[in-house]
């Protein structure tokens, strides 16, 4: 087979084409250093009918293509196979901002804007885009719309999804469908939008998305505390609920084991609280009494003793400190070495059950290991890691991750819930999906990926085989 010829690649559209290996290496390694792959170049697009154009030589040519967003994916999404037959496609340089309304409250931005710039847009016209995560200062907004990601706010604005009004996105074939509106209503057909949020490039391109903004809250309020379970971190969620409604934007567990993580690996982090506990939570009240709220809710959780302690930030930097203690909790875990991620997500009153299961059965099956479990408890999804025992060896450990795997998701899957709650399932987790998907559930995917995809060759080897 004659190999393609990358000079009319390079001819084909603006911007920058790496071939170069040093060039093209950070591109062909996920984020954890858990997947590199080979590629033929690195494409780098200036526009979206740049995009287009790459798309169109890859189809003639049948070369696969995988887009790229930040590269601060879990799931390995966004790196090529080993077959050295992609284009890795990057969005890089299409971060531009198309369209502030802050009447209408939508912002038109490109899918290679950096998440935190997004945020950045939209403060600037005294508006908020709530969409945050601990990898915004790298991510890409396409990236978070192609995973469908949650983060911290979810709880009170909603995931990736419900924050997108439209769509502009680059199809298999190379064409460009139109679907940046604005409106909040649109009933006219069939919800395109819908299929390429969260398919991790695997349907088509977002290359721009128009998104929702809100006003800007007028205060907040940061608080941590200290309690003895889960069941009793879901009491104190619901406490919170009822006295808080919809000012209360996040409620975030963190197990004391996660936040010794965080202290030990990050100097300067100290522990909010006298005393231990073996879990804690994490409450961010958004609005004009927000302070005088959220006091109120903590020293009512304390009469009940549904908390043991609790503090709440007395200044910005101390809001700051307590959210940078549960936002370093997966950069502490990569800095202690290897572990074996799980992104879950079951129905909110199902958690501690759950949680309960699982560690017995893990504990059961290799003891000594350490459960590090943190996540958005508000709205159900927890990212319950497993790391080695003390003093063992990272790489042998690893070699136990099909069994950790297996009793973790089946557990989830008793309970109704889902093995990938925001990371997506790339190729990480893609035959464990497969596992737990009924039949038609997955011929239905297999029937979209072929109607818009025939080919075959949108990021091949992800979500679906």
């Amino acid at each position: 087979m004659t190999a393609p010829d990358l000079a009319t690649l390079r001819a084909a559209f603006a911007g920058r084409l790496l071939t170069d290996a040093g060039d093209m290496a950070p591109f062909l390694t996920d984020w954890r250093g858990r997947y590199t792959g080979r590629a033929l170049a690195v494409a780098q697009p200036d526009s979206t009918a740049d995009v287009a154009a790459v798309v169109r030589w890859c189809v003639a040519q049948g070369v696969a293509v995988v887009p790229q967003g930040g590269n601060s994916g879990l799931s390995g999404g966004a790196t090529p196979d080993a077959s050295g037959n992609a284009v890795v496609l990057s969005l890089a340089r299409l971060n531009r901002v198309r369209a502030v309304d802050p009447v209408g409250n939508t912002l038109t931005v490109e899918a290679g804007c950096i998440l935190a710039n997004v945020q950045a847009a939209a403060e600037a016209v005294d508006r908020l885009f709530p969409l945050s995560l601990a990898a915004e200062a790298t991510c890409t907004i396409g990236g978070n719309l192609s995973t469908n990601a949650g983060g911290t706010a979810v709880l009170r604005y909603g995931n990736a999804r419900a924050l997108c009004l439209g769509l502009e996105v680059v199809t298999a074939d190379g064409e460009i469908w139109d679907g940046l509106r604005t409106l909040r209503k649109d009933n006219t057909g069939y919800a395109l939008r819908e299929l390429f949020i969260g398919a991790e490039g695997t349907l088509g391109i977002i290359t721009a998305a128009v998104l929702k903004l809100f006003p800007r809250p007028r205060g907040r309020a940061v608080g941590w505390a200290a309690v003895d379970s889960p069941a009793a971190a879901l009491d104190l969620l619901a406490h919170a609920q009822a006295g808080l409604g919809d000012t209360l934007t996040a409620f975030e567990l963190v197990s004391d084991v996660a936040l010794e993580l965080v202290i030990e690996h990050f100097p300067g982090s100290r522990a909010p609280l006298g005393g231990t506990s073996p879990w804690h939570v994490l409450i961010e009240v958004s609005s004009l009494e927000s302070a005088a709220a959220a006091q109120a809710a903590l020293e009512a959780a304390l009469t009940k003793a549904l908390v043991s302690d609790a503090t709440l930030a007395a200044s910005e930097a101390q809001a700051t400190a307590l959210w940078a203690l549960r936002e370093n909790i997966s950069e502490a875990q990569a800095r202690a070495g290897k572990n074996v991620k799980h992104d879950i997500a079951v129905p909110i009153a199902a958690l501690p059950a759950f949680i309960t299961a699982a560690s017995r059965d893990l504990h059961a099956a290799f003891p000594g290991i350490r459960l590090v479990v943190f996540g958005h408890m508000g709205d159900g999804n927890l990212h319950f890691n497993v790391s080695p025992p003390v003093g063992a060896d990272h790489d042998a450990f690893l070699r136990n991750q099909d069994a950790i795997n297996r009793i973790v998701h089946d557990l989830v899957a008793g309970f109704d819930g889902s093995i990938s709650a925001e990371h997506g399932l790339g190729v990480l987790r893609r035959d464990e999906a497969a596992r737990y998907k009924s039949p038609v559930e997955l011929a239905l995917m297999r029937r979209v990926k072929t109607a818009l995809d025939p080919a075959g060759l949108m990021n091949p080897g992800k979500v679906i085989q």
